[in-house]
C-alpha cells in the first residue's frame, strides 16, 4: 500500500472525486473502484455506457525534433492541449 500523499492522480481524478467515487490505491495511483454500488453500476452499463480511466496505463517519451507534429500524429488529439 502506497502512502496516500504520494499516490499519483490521473487527469480524471477531480471528476472521480466530484462524482463521489470510492478511490483506492491501485499500483500507486488513486483509482475509482466504485461509485453508487455494484447493482446500480451494472444497470447503468447495461442500459447506457461505462467508462474506464486508462490514463494510468502507460507513458512514452518523445525525443523527436518536431515533437508536437509526432505526438499529434500518434494520438487523437493535438499535443499542444496536453499541458
Amino acid at each position: 500500500m502506497s502512502d496516500p500523499v504520494t499516490l499519483q492522480k490521473t487527469a480524471l481524478f477531480a471528476s472521480h472525486q466530484k462524482l463521489g467515487a470510492r478511490l483506492v490505491d491501485f499500483g500507486g495511483w488513486h483509482m475509482p473502484v466504485q461509485y453508487a454500488g455494484i447493482l446500480e453500476e451494472h444497470k447503468a452499463v447495461r442500459e447506457a455506457a461505462g467508462v474506464f480511466d486508462i490514463s494510468h496505463m502507460g507513458e512514452f517519451l518523445s525525443v523527436a525534433r518536431s515533437q508536437n507534429h509526432f505526438l499529434t500524429h500518434c494520438s487523437p488529439m493535438t499535443s499542444r492541449n496536453w499541458l
